[in-house]
Parts: C-alpha cells; structure tokens; sequence
C-alpha cells in the first residue's frame, strides 16, 4: 500500500464485513486510516474483525431489516463511504431463494444506499457495491445472478440521481474469490484457476478490497457510475474456446 492513507479522518461502513471480501475491505480501509463500522449478521464475525482494527466498531446487522439499517446509519455522526458487500449465499429451494436474493442482496444493498445518501451527501463521499461476474454470464443460480445484475442497473441509475450531490456510486463484479463458503471444494477452485482464469489463478478478498480501496478514494474522484470487473481476466478470454483451436 506504500504508506497511503487516503481514509484518514473518514468513517466507512461495510456490510458483510465479517468474514470474506468484507472482512479484507475493513482491514483495507482501516489500514488506509479510516475508523470502519463493522456491519455483519453474525455479530461475533464482526466482533473477531473489528478486534483486529485499529478504529473499528462492530455492529450486528440483518440488511433484510429495512428499520435496523436506519437506526444504525441515521444514528451516525457522519459517513464518507459506504460497500455494500453483503448478500444472500445460494439455498436450495428455488421459489424462496428468488425471494431472499431480492430482498436481501438487492433490497439489502439499495436500503442501505438510500439510508447512507444524507451522510455521504454531506461529506461528498462514495458507494461501492460488490456485484458478480453472474450479473454478465451464465455461471448459475437464476435468483442470485439476476439479483446482481439489477445491482448493477441500481449503480449507474443511483450515479446518476446522487452525482450532482457529489456523492460517486460504483460497483465491483468479481470473478471466483477464494472466501470461507468455498471451504470443502480446494480442488474446484484449482480446476478454475487451471482451466478458466487466464492469470492462472482465482482470486483472493484482498484482490477485491484493493480495488474498493481505490474506487472509494480520491483518486476515483471523476469514476462514477460504472462497473468495475475484478475476474483475472475471466470474462475477456474464453479459455476454453482458445484450446479447441489450439491457441
């Protein structure tokens, strides 16, 4: 990081930070001087996160909960930036995952931002939503693709309404990150890196955090609206298709 400290002086909310993309993009943030606001449903994970900050404070958050997440963000004193990281894991159950991805990882993020936009008006500050590379291909799962692709709309029709507020609104699709829910499944995620990354491998919550670092500072500044893709090359070569032709 070279000694940067682009969030000195300012607070950041996560959600989902408790484990994750979301516990590397608190410790990022928080290595960069920001005071972080530890959100996640598992209010132990968030404790064990903030634990290792030097400003943190953790929060038990259900971002299904539309009234808990406006106590929490329209009780604080100020915010500079805002990830929505948090989403809804994949279930079983077709009919009820259609309904928890929506309310969840789409309603979850879009309350939030709603909630977040005062403060971050206020302090021109910065909204970083973690999509996927499922909002742009077939990877599968119906519900939880299609609820990252309308994050995606969410950001740019957000960018605009916020943007003369001076407040920027941007979005993160990665590819395969190697995160505790793919505990179990080593030798999938070594078949991907092999098979499908062009960099040779999959990628890691610090590989995400980096770039949420940068789109949430200063030196985004003229960045809003856009969707930024964090897949090792993923979606830009078809690996695949080059080894039947023999490239």
């Amino acid at each position: 990081m070279g000694g940067m400290n682009r969030f000195e002086g300012q607070t950041a909310l996560i959600t989902g930070a408790g484990s994750g993309i979301g516990a590397a993009t608190a410790r990022r943030l928080a290595a960069e001087g920001a005071h972080v606001l530890v959100t996640d449903i598992d209010e132990a994970a968030a404790h064990r996160v903030a634990a290792e900050l030097p400003r943190a404070t953790p929060h038990r958050l259900d971002i299904t909960d539309r009234a808990a997440i406006d106590r929490l963000i329209g009780g604080l004193p100020a915010l500079h930036v805002l990830v929505n990281n948090a989403f809804v894991p994949f279930v079983d159950d077709p009919d009820d995952n259609w309904r928890r991805q929506l309310d969840g990882t789409l309603l979850g993020a879009v309350h939030c931002s709603r909630a977040a936009l005062p403060h971050l008006t206020a302090t021109a500050g910065a909204i970083v939503t973690i999509g996927s590379v499922n909002a742009e291909a077939d990877f599968g799962d119906h519900a939880y693709s299609a609820a990252k692709a309308a994050l995606g709309s969410f950001t740019r029709t957000l960018a605009g309404e916020a943007g003369p507020h001076g407040v920027r609104v941007n979005q993160i699709n990665p590819g395969t990150v190697a995160t505790p829910g793919w505990a179990g499944r080593e030798k999938g995620l070594a078949a991907l890196a092999d098979r499908a990354y062009p960099l040779g491998r999959v990628g890691t919550p610090e590989d995400v955090a980096a770039a949420v670092a940068f789109l949430a500072s200063p030196d985004a500044a003229w960045i809003t609206g856009t969707t930024l893709r964090v897949d090792g090359g993923l979606m830009a070569v078809n690996r695949h298709f080059r080894e039947i032709l023999g490239d």
